[in-house]
């Protein structure tokens, strides 16, 4: 299993342990219900009507959020995941992608073609394999436009279409960009070696 080697970032468990992290007291416990309200205050700040957002979370658990502004998305066909996981179920690919990532998050729309999408710095757009769109189809960067996110807490393929497959461990955490391009590039070697498999 190919994994970036890239530095450890504090996890949900370490906040809840104490440090200091992201304005976090040192020996202050964050329940779950506290720190998804934290990463919906920073997730808000990508739209021009929080109120908006909120109510659609609220009625359908998914919201329309603009990339380009706090964050951006790497989107990537579900058939490239499933290829890197070796697998397509649900829980073995968020495990998977839990540690290819390095807890970074990551949200599955299961409506239609299936489509992951890594949360990443919006500065991503500006790598050289996503500007030249050298993994087209099965994988781009989107400079602009909405994504749907769910609500944070939605982290089950039964809670709704559109579902954290990795939740965002607290705000502004976001995938570290070299580990999801070798991602892509991993799942890309393993389609082609099936396609090559099946053809013989």
């Amino acid at each position: 299993m190919i994994r970036a080697n890239i530095p450890d970032v504090p996890s949900a468990r370490q906040v809840e342990q104490g440090g200091d992290v992201d304005g976090v007291a040192e020996g202050h416990v964050v329940s779950a219900r506290e720190r998804n309200l934290a990463v919906e205050h920073w997730l808000l700040t990508s739209v021009p009507s929080a109120e908006e957002a909120q109510t659609s979370w609220d009625r359908f658990g998914v919201a329309l959020l603009h990339c380009g502004v706090v964050f951006t998305t790497v989107r990537i066909s579900g058939d490239l995941v499933h290829a890197a996981a070796d697998s397509s179920d649900p829980h073995t690919v968020s495990a998977y992608l839990t540690q290819a990532l390095a807890g970074g998050p990551v949200v599955v729309d299961t409506h239609g073609h299936k489509r992951y999408y890594a949360l990443v710095p919006v500065s991503t757009i500006d790598r050289p394999e996503w500007a030249d769109e050298r993994h087209a189809p099965v994988a781009d960067c989107m400079t602009n436009g909405f994504v749907g996110i769910p609500r944070p807490g939605i982290t089950e393929p039964d809670d709704c279409f559109t579902y954290w497959c990795v939740p965002m461990d607290r705000p502004g955490s976001l995938c570290v960009p070299e580990a999801v391009s070798e991602l892509v590039s991993y799942g890309m070697v393993r389609l082609k070696a099936g396609a090559a498999g099946c053809g013989e």
